[in-house]
């Protein structure tokens, strides 16, 4: 099968290689000509675990090609993916203009029977607007036909290479047997089975995704809330954690208290998902508490350091363990730290932070408004305060003796709650979790 993606940004370029992988002849179509001929030299431009290795190698095979003209490889395509950006605007409803321009710029190209995938994150009765540009545009030309299909994407950042190659469903909204026949031959290499492939209709494809991440981030929300209470009752929330997510009915993950979510997904996907009810005058009440309580647990740690040090921090070194909005990321879109960083600065403190590896990309986002450790001993030597933002894996390894032998610091908030209190206490700590006891 001849596969054509349009868009190699994150969720263009995961699906381009792990379909190449998969056996299918890939061509990724994207604007950005700079981009384009980077990644012809295996130069990757996101981090994501496994990725370069598998872009190099199907590219080597011959089997996933790069181009700014998608004009020849959508003309043989048996299923053209959209997978471009639909950043949120002002009021929070997503951006369409690139995926309604790609329906349009894609059409004269059409040849024969083709499925054109949506792949992008859309609001629900897109795929209706895009099959409508396509049907208006293809009308004078008999014999070629366009259906449109609904294909969310599922992937978590750190992870998008076992998710896709190992998902635990793939939804698909299509309309005809034709359709979803072409979906089952693209996802034969991934799934497991029959029961994996999950075919609805297309409107219900569309609302899945946004129910989904919607859903987690109120997992999220709902437990910073009872850290929230566990801080002024005296409970741990992590014995509430364990205790509750053992509830077969309930689960253990996305059960973790902390600063916030953050990412391209949770913030974006929510906030659409309250336009498209107000649009349908169905107030989400719900999510607009999740979206509240998300806000003000990104300044919590900015918030308690104040209160324990005072409003002015001239003078006052802080050490930030961690800068993107998770491990195993560059992602710095919606970051906790960025509130962090921008709220201490404006009090007065210098800010020091580090990442594994989304040193550059914080650059991009805070300029000199930080310094930058090339490494979390670095970052900790001459701090008054210790905040851990992100939960890498190299911060969950250390110690307290492996932090108090870097600093004379002994004032640390763990915004992760990733270390033990009563270790780090022991040693000489003033130690501040969330929901801790």
């Amino acid at each position: 099968m001849q596969v054509v993606v349009i868009g190699s940004g994150y969720v263009g370029l995961v699906a381009g290689a792990c379909f190449a992988s998969g056996g299918f002849s890939v061509t990724c179509v994207d604007i950005d000509a700079g981009k384009v001929e980077r990644l012809r030299q295996g130069i990757i431009p996101i981090w994501e675990p496994g990725l370069d290795q598998m872009v190099r190698e199907n590219a080597a095979s011959g089997r996933l090609q790069f181009t700014v003209d998608g004009s020849g490889p959508i003309s043989k395509a048996d299923a053209v993916f959209i997978a471009v950006g639909t950043p949120p605007q002002e009021d929070g409803s997503a951006d369409l203009s690139h995926v309604l321009n790609v329906a349009r710029s894609m059409a004269e190209h059409l040849t024969g029977y083709t499925a054109v995938v949506v792949k992008s994150t859309v609001p629900i009765g897109t795929c209706d607007k895009v099959q409508a540009i396509l049907d208006e545009r293809l009308a004078q030309r008999p014999g070629i036909e366009a259906e449109v299909v609904s294909n969310p994407e599922f992937l978590k950042e750190g992870a998008a290479i076992e998710d896709f190659i190992h998902p635990d469903r793939v939804v698909v909204g299509s309309r005809t047997e034709r359709a979803r026949h072409i979906m089952d031959q693209l996802y034969a290499p991934f799934v497991r089975g029959p029961e994996q492939m999950v075919h609805v209709d297309v409107r219900s494809s569309e609302m899945t995704k946004y129910a989904a991440n919607s859903m987690l981030a109120t997992r999220i929300s709902f437990m910073n809330e009872i850290a929230a209470l566990c801080d002024k009752v005296g409970a741990d929330v992590k014995n509430v954690q364990r205790g509750i997510g053992l509830d077969a009915r309930i689960g253990a993950l996305f059960l973790n208290a902390g600063i916030g979510y953050g990412g391209s997904c949770f913030p974006k996907d929510v906030k659409a998902l309250m336009s498209t009810g107000r649009d349908a005058g169905c107030a989400m009440e719900i999510l607009s508490a999740v979206e509240s309580v998300n806000d003000q647990q990104k300044g919590l740690l900015a918030r308690r350091l104040t209160k324990r040090l005072g409003e002015d921090l001239r003078g006052k070194t802080v050490a930030l363990l961690g800068l993107a909005f998770k491990p195993d990321t560059d992602d710095m879109r919606e970051a906790p730290s960025l509130t962090i960083a921008r709220k201490l600065q404006k009090a007065g403190a210098k800010v020091v932070g580090y990442d594994p590896v989304a040193q550059h990309t914080a650059r991009i986002e805070l300029g000199d408004l930080i310094t930058y450790a090339a490494t979390w001993q670095e970052a900790v030597a001459t701090a008054d305060a210790i905040l851990v933002v992100t939960e890498w894996s190299e911060f969950r390894g250390l110690s307290a003796s492996d932090v108090a032998a870097a600093t004379r610091c002994r004032l640390l908030y763990d915004g992760r709650n990733i270390w033990n209190p009563k270790e780090f206490s022991e040693a000489g700590f003033e130690y501040h979790g969330i929901g801790r006891r």
